[in-house]
């Protein structure tokens, strides 16, 4: 007689490991299917890699700041190698952590391909060629998501994805960045942090588009001083690898628009004499920019096997699959949570999905994903998190509010600790919190504050209650 489980989960991301963990402890006979590596991109290609490296990189630039503070540290190096094994152990641990949960859990665990053939069936193929029906009254889709390139764009040896560049093993001599978004500017942070020359291009008027203005702003000032070369404003035209070297042009993304540049890159050419004005704007023209490498990093987009679904009928675009409130799709009885969904791509939000969906299957008590809650946080030096509305998304959708706002030098313990420049940004809607950008280190350790206020509803009144410590840096939330 075929195995028949409760819950079937493909993909062992956050949001399929939190569903079938969830799923389990509440009794429920849960099994999980996983193709590449437990913990899914987050695990291999994402948030642990990348935040090992500038946990490495964040403590190589400290040793720089500590003689203000009475600590010598001479002839302070580093050693990339060994910054690549840390990473591996990281990913290692983590990966392992998954697996480990997933065992305690009671989840039946599957390597190899999920194939849905019907709700309720899926076929198994193992790594080894087998292939096997399994049955379950609940399937799961959490396929994840995966870099996307511009039209015409293909990785090579020199142009990479973020995939790529974390494999490499050797520190490029000098590196260009297209796209100044989360992926962008912490790599910009962690390369220019090691003294590698950095030059970013982003099409917007700004890094980090979609956040405040303000942060993005903060955020610009810190990579200039450490030496990141950044033209916003302009897109890519062509780009190729030569050789050892990577040949990139740019434009003015709108006709006519300037180029505003930091400082000029390696391999820039030079505005004809009297072309410069003293803003340090750039006439309209092509950026001929080069480096050792190029990382593309344009945005990600949902995994979808479009095959699959339009073999079951499941509704869904580039976007992604299209999921009512309960995270289940056009096809009853299958649910799809994280990235494949498209949305905020976040491991958080895709793990709250899996524990509520976890929850409302198998007769847990109903939790919710409240998507105004969930919050981001780019890891840069300094870190920049935001929940809810930015101001400038306030005013675009005619939303009236009340901006509270602190600096971190107003804050004794981010002067003791020389924590650099920050704020905190509160913005209130008829009294109840509606948003808030910390930009500052320690930002993303001070967000989940103000994520549980917003889930929760706070008003003006509540906070005022809070009793925050003293002292410490979560004074700046303090009203």
């Amino acid at each position: 007689m075929p195995e028949k489980f409760d819950i079937m989960v493909i993909g062992a991301g956050p949001g399929g490991h939190a569903a079938a963990v969830r799923a389990a402890r509440l009794g429920a006979r849960a099994a999980i299917i996983e193709r590449q590596g437990w913990g899914g991109t987050c695990t291999h290609r994402g948030c642990i890699p990348t935040k090992a490296l500038l946990a490495c990189s964040r403590r190589y630039a400290e040793l720089k700041k500590l003689g203000r503070m009475g600590v010598r540290a001479a002839d302070t190096s580093f050693d990339y190698a060994a910054m690549k094994r840390h990473q591996e152990q990281i990913v290692k641990i983590s990966s392992l952590g998954v697996q480990k949960s997933l065992k305690e859990g009671g989840v039946e665990m599957k390597s190899g391909e999920g194939r849905i053939l019907s709700p309720g069936e899926v076929e198994w193929i193992a790594p080894d060629g087998r292939h096997e029906r399994l049955f379950a009254r609940n399937l799961v889709i959490a396929w994840g998501s995966e870099p996307t390139l511009p039209p015409g764009v293909q990785p090579t040896d020199r142009i990479l994805t973020s995939d790529g560049l974390l494999s490499l093993r050797t520190l490029p001599e000098s590196l260009l960045i297209v796209g100044g978004s989360v992926i962008g500017v912490e790599f910009a942070t962690f390369f220019a942090e090691l003294g590698v020359p950095v030059t970013l291009i982003e099409m917007m008027g700004q890094i980090l588009p979609g956040e405040e203005g303000e942060a993005a702003a903060l955020l610009t000032q810190e990579l200039k001083n450490l030496g990141v070369a950044l033209h916003t404003g302009v897109r890519m035209e062509a780009i190729r690898e030569m050789g050892s070297r990577v040949q990139l042009l740019a434009a003015p993304e709108a006709p006519g628009a300037e180029t505003r540049q930091a400082q000029d890159p390696p391999g820039a050419q030079p505005p004809g004499k009297g072309d410069e004005d003293p803003r340090g704007i750039r006439p309209a023209g092509i950026l001929e920019l080069s480096a050792d490498y190029a990382l593309i990093c344009t945005g990600r987009r949902p995994r979808l096997r479009v095959e699959e679904l339009t073999a079951l009928g499941i509704r869904h675009d580039r976007r992604g699959i299209a999921v009512d409130a309960r995270q289940m799709t056009s096809v009853p009885a299958i649910f799809a949570v994280g990235d494949v969904t498209g949305g905020m791509m976040l491991a958080h939000r895709a793990m709250q999905q899996g524990e509520t969906l976890a929850a409302r299957l198998c007769g847990g008590r109903e939790i919710r994903c409240i998507e105004e809650a969930v919050p981001s946080v780019v890891y840069t030096h300094p870190q920049i998190a935001r929940v809810g509305l930015t101001e400038e998304e306030a005013l675009r959708k005619g939303i009236a509010v009340e901006v509270h706002r602190a600096d971190f030098a107003a804050n004794i313990t981010a002067r003791t600790a020389l924590l650099g420049p920050g704020f905190v940004k509160l913005l209130f809607h008829r009294d109840i919190l509606a948003g808030a950008t910390i930009a500052g280190e320690q930002a993303g350790e001070l967000i989940a504050s103000m994520s549980l206020a917003m889930a929760a509803g706070l008003d003006r009144r509540q906070l005022e209650e809070w009793i925050i410590p003293h002292p410490t840096l979560s004074e700046v939330l303090g009203l």
